[in-house]
């Protein structure tokens, strides 16, 4: 009777939004619209960056290769979103939840790691912009960036490994709309501790280390544009972080909340409006952000649209 009292559910349920049948048109809506712009926003910045010789410089590489795992994590989620809405039927099996959380840890890990190689290339560029292409050569860019993705496939295959020891009896209603691990801990019937202290050791010590460089790299930027004499130099120099600097601030910020905040274990309320921030808005500014206050990417941009209409009118 123990054994048939802890009978495995194998599906979940991902209870994410209103039940509400007047929301659901208004949801798909939204939430489709944002998906599309989200992907053509990265891809398309990915592709360009790849394209524009003018653009293969460090800092864009870095770029290219955050819209292509913003896309990732775009990819992971909102495609069974849309799907659920549509068919009514919000379940997921044990299967799916593990690769939707796979593919989202591993494009968040790399995220990180990104955006910790973005700031330090930024400070590079600012303290020393003789030595710059020295010290940020092709072939130290590249590394890094294997780097952040083999950190990624690392950190996602360690998490998801483990979800394999948990059972589910109780209740199979995750409080989302994609398969995270904090809510499938909450479900669990084998003590999670082991899971937990996984998350603590590795994603603890991903989010310490790229958030000290990160932090680091920013302090000496300050310091560096501060010593600056002309104006025109300081203004230039603070243009230069400031996309950089807002993506990491909603990046850090929204992820802090959601893992690190007291009672993330136990807070479900907070977790929507968190997440929905975190794995959808976040994704679809990050191209925005960086290409409006990005003088080259315009420029670039306006280049291929006078080259189009060109084009089109001598054909």
């Amino acid at each position: 009777m123990a054994e048939g009292n802890h009978t495995l559910k194998m599906d979940f349920v991902l209870s994410g939004f209103t039940d509400k049948p007047g929301l659901q048109l208004f949801l798909f809506v939204v939430f489709l619209v944002t998906y599309m712009i989200t992907i053509m926003g990265n891809l398309g910045l990915a592709i360009l960056i790849w394209l524009e010789p003018r653009l293969h410089t460090p800092m864009y590489f870095f770029l290219g290769n955050l819209g292509l795992m913003d896309a990732c994590c775009s990819c992971s989620i909102i495609p069974k979103v849309l799907m659920n809405i549509a068919s009514g039927n919000k379940a997921i099996s044990f299967s799916e939840c593990k690769v939707q959380f796979y593919f989202f840890c591993l494009a968040e890990t790399a995220d990180c790691f990104l955006l910790a190689a973005m700031a330090y290339d930024r400070y590079i560029a600012i303290f020393n912009p003789l030595l710059y292409p020295v010290m940020m050569p092709k072939k130290l860019c590249i590394q890094m960036i294997t780097g952040a993705f083999i950190a990624g496939n690392l950190h996602s295959i360690i998490h998801v490994g483990f979800l394999f020891r948990l059972t589910f009896c109780r209740s199979n209603v995750i409080n989302l709309f994609y398969c995270d691990i904090l809510p499938l801990l909450r479900l669990s019937c084998t003590d999670p501790y082991i899971n937990i202290l996984m998350i603590f050791i590795f994603s603890g010590s991903v989010q310490v280390f790229t958030i000290t460089t990160v932090l680091v790299s920013y302090i000496c930027i300050l310091f560096t544009i501060l010593t600056i004499k002309s104006k025109e130099g300081r203004g230039r120099a603070f243009s230069t972080c400031a996309s950089h600097f807002l993506s990491v601030s909603l990046f850090y910020g929204s992820l802090l909340f959601m893992y690190v905040w007291p009672g993330s274990m136990k807070g479900e309320n907070k977790d929507i409006l968190v997440a929905v921030f975190y794995t959808t808005v976040i994704p679809l500014l990050n191209p925005f952000i960086y290409s409006i206050r990005n003088k080259e990417v315009i420029t670039v941009l306006r280049k291929i649209m006078k080259r189009k209409i060109f084009f089109q009118e001598n054909s």
